[in-house]
């Protein structure tokens, strides 16, 4: 054999096992979670709905058909019903809402007993579920009792074809801003419903692209 494609051979063969060691690192690291995992029981067992911009509240005054309602939660977070002018709805319970509306119609109505229901959901930004990156249709969700991770990503569509969906990460509003490890591939491509997760209120669900 000619010296120079001997050497040209060897120093093919070395390239290749450098291409090769060097994926098989990087994969390795890759893979390796970043954060801890997400606890499997995350919801608190007292939580109450909180309304925000968007919302439908249907205003309910006992005795008095003539001031009940539905009407919408303004960008603002106000809502204006009969004998009630601006009144904050977006960070309240439906609770507290009637309460209010209850206390300022008492100036022209005796004894007022108001119900407040909510019929359209969207809730305050700082409640909401967020989506971003590889998923099919990333977008923000309302949050609902003992959500799943499961859930949220039947919403969303699944992963793309291009997601590593287990490198995707929760950062978690309610516990400092702590992120936490989730396996989404196991869970919707394998079906491990050990990689199922509780939610909690303004989680903020990450997912990147993965390395091909």
């Amino acid at each position: 054999m000619h010296p120079k494609l001997n050497v040209d051979s060897r120093i093919w063969r070395w390239l290749v096992l450098l291409g090769v060691s060097t994926m098989l690192v990087g994969c390795a690291n890759f893979s390796a979670p970043k954060y801890p995992p997400a606890p499997v029981l995350a919801s608190t067992a007292d939580y109450n709905y909180i309304v925000g911009a968007g919302d439908s509240l249907n205003i309910i005054v006992w005795r008095n058909p003539e001031l009940s309602l539905a009407v919408p939660v303004r960008p603002d977070g106000k809502v204006t019903t009969p004998l009630v002018d601006e009144l904050v709805a977006q960070g309240k319970t439906s609770s507290q809402i009637a309460r209010e509306v209850e206390q300022a119609l008492a100036k022209f109505v005796r004894d007022p007993i108001v119900t407040v229901l909510v019929t359209g959901f969207v809730g305050p930004y700082s409640e909401q579920i967020r989506v971003g990156g590889e998923a099919a249709k990333p977008q923000a969700l309302p949050y609902k009792q003992k959500m799943t991770l499961l859930d949220v990503m039947i919403v969303v569509g699944g992963l793309t074809d291009f997601a590593d969906g287990n490198a995707a990460s929760i950062l978690r509003a309610a516990d400092g801003n702590k992120q936490y490890t989730v396996r989404i591939k196991d869970l919707i491509k394998r079906g491990d419903i050990s990689a199922n997760v509780e939610m909690k209120p303004g989680d903020i669900l990450i997912i990147p692209q993965g390395w091909f």
